[in-house]
């Protein structure tokens, strides 16, 4: 019986040599955006659209299931914020149907500075939706100061200890205790205006915040972040295209 080297990794049944794909994982490591587009694989590599965006997709799809293994602990700090934005044609505002909720998230050191980050799409800003959100995210003890939105007092079901503050007429940005968690949002704001035109948010959202979070975390050890993320690869099993294509229950 002869079994594949790439049998059971990210790699299974791709009919490209796999220098493609390592390629691809250090170009996408190596981004100074932190992000690389489907349309610049796709000039990078040499292949179509479709396949630059498959490998792309496939790529985050690594980092995603990677992070995901991991949850923040100590201080926490979160906030509420949406993705995306008006469509052609469509609503605008908080009523697009192209606007993903998402709850950003940072854990700090003993100095307040920042140590790792999670950006998780959620189905509302309801308790339930925050209390399943904590149980991902958060390592139980966890103490979570968040602003007076009601529904993150949810992750107290799940063993953490919850602070709300009042903001006020303050802006984000004027107050300290959300300091990193603005600067964060700030950076993944600026990486999409550098790097996306237009994707959809609503099916495929939730896979480019975890890129987004999987580079930041290892933002002290990008040396090492091409064989990081070729590990990751194989390691998550196969996703073909078909499974990458669904909407964000995979994602």
């Amino acid at each position: 019986m002869q079994t594949s080297l790439i049998a059971g990794t990210l790699f299974q049944s791709t009919s490209l040599a796999l220098t493609l794909w390592f390629l691809a994982i250090y170009l996408i490591s190596e981004a100074k955006t932190g992000w690389l587009s489907a349309l610049a694989l796709k000039r990078h590599l040499g292949v179509s659209y479709p396949t630059a965006w498959l490998i792309q997709h496939k790529i985050m799809q690594a980092m995603t299931e990677r992070d995901a293994q991991y949850t923040l602990c100590g201080e926490v700090r979160v906030d509420d914020a949406y993705l995306g934005g008006e469509r052609v044609g469509g609503k605008a505002g908080r009523g697009s149907e192209n606007k993903v909720p998402f709850v950003a998230a940072v854990s700090l050191n003993a100095k307040g500075g920042p140590r790792y980050t999670k950006m998780i799409a959620v189905p509302g800003f309801t308790r339930n939706a925050l209390t399943d959100w904590a149980k991902a995210a958060l390592a139980p003890g966890c103490s979570v100061i968040s602003d007076g939105l009601a529904c993150f007092a949810g992750v107290t079901a799940a063993g953490c200890y919850h602070q709300a503050m009042i903001i006020g007429p303050r802006k984000p940005n004027q107050v300290p205790e959300f300091a990193w968690l603005n600067t964060i949002l700030g950076n993944l704001k600026t990486s999409f205006i550098c790097t996306y035109h237009a994707f959809h948010f609503a099916q495929y959202g939730s896979r480019y915040l975890a890129a987004f979070a999987y580079r930041f975390n290892r933002r002290f050890h990008l040396d090492t972040l091409p064989a990081r993320l070729l590990a990751a690869a194989a390691t998550i099993g196969p996703r073909p295209a078909r499974w990458l294509r669904r909407a964000e229950v995979s994602c």
